[in-house]
């Protein structure tokens, strides 16, 4: 009955991984190419840097973490 079982259970991480790896390749592909024009990069890298910013701000002040 239990045959393999913790086998089994140690393929559950490798699992997530690759799943993890596929949604953010395939979130990531579609803005590859901006990143060939200049500007475009730019622009790309600013917002990344914009909503990573806003999103450690929003959450410092929802925790109470400092003062912002």
């Amino acid at each position: 009955m239990f045959d393999g079982f913790w086998d089994n259970v140690s393929r559950y991480p490798r699992y997530l991984v690759t799943i993890i790896l596929g949604v953010a390749i395939n979130a990531f592909a579609p803005l590859a190419p901006l990143f060939k024009n200049p500007a475009s990069a730019i622009a790309l890298i600013s917002l990344l840097f914009g909503v990573i910013f806003f999103t450690v701000f929003t959450l410092r002040a929802m925790l109470g973490l400092g003062t912002v």
